[in-house]
């Protein structure tokens, strides 16, 4: 999904969140950031992890950093 991304935006610079590429789902185009996958975030998270952990990790280490107004946009989506 990045690469593609990146091809249909090629004049735009994005922030990634490092280790989360399978977790981007889209972009936000009146901001021009990327749109990260909650679910899929913590399951690349719990290859490594318990999902407790993931999820006590995810919550203070990645979603709840501030890097400038390029900060990923996390979704809070839901699967079974």
């Amino acid at each position: 999904m990045i690469d593609s991304i990146i091809e249909h935006y090629d004049e735009e610079e994005f922030l990634k969140a490092d280790g989360f590429d399978d977790a981007i789902i889209g972009v936000d185009e009146k901001e021009m950031r990327l749109i990260y996958s909650v679910f899929k975030s913590l399951k690349i998270l719990e290859r490594d992890m318990s999902p407790l952990d993931a999820l006590e990790h995810f919550t203070y280490n990645v979603s709840g950093s501030y890097v400038g107004k390029k900060t990923p946009i996390w979704c809070w989506d839901i699967y079974d």
